[in-house]
């Protein structure tokens, strides 16, 4: 179709390939808020539930931790839960970004704007 235009030709594939990025680009980001990740601690006492994009969506605390002298114990627990919910989100979104990179054809650690 472009054939004779010189570098137009090239142009337009490049301009296809970004369309198409950041088509796959935007899916990622709606499928991130759509994938959970459970985050716990004290052996599952204490369950955080998060998006893949690190949004807390739910907690849940086995009853028998509920204890008046333990009070900071679960304090402890609930932020333990809660930081591996967020940890695995986040190697949840690095594992699809590197996913779609590579299937894009790009080098493996190319930082993407999110």
């Amino acid at each position: 179709m472009f054939k004779g235009l010189g570098g137009l030709g090239d142009m337009s594939k490049m301009m296809k390939a970004a369309k198409e990025m950041q088509d796959r680009m935007q899916q990622l980001q709606d499928d991130m808020e759509k994938l959970t990740v459970t985050g716990e601690s004290g052996a599952g006492l204490v369950k955080a539930t998060a998006t893949a994009k690190g949004e807390l969506t739910g907690l849940d605390i086995d009853p028998s931790i509920f204890q008046p002298t333990e009070k900071e114990v679960v304090e402890d627990l609930i932020l333990a839960a809660i930081k591996d919910a967020q940890r695995r989100a986040q190697d949840k979104m690095q594992s699809e970004m590197s996913r779609i990179t590579q299937e894009l054809g790009l080098p493996a650690d190319m930082k993407m704007p999110f």
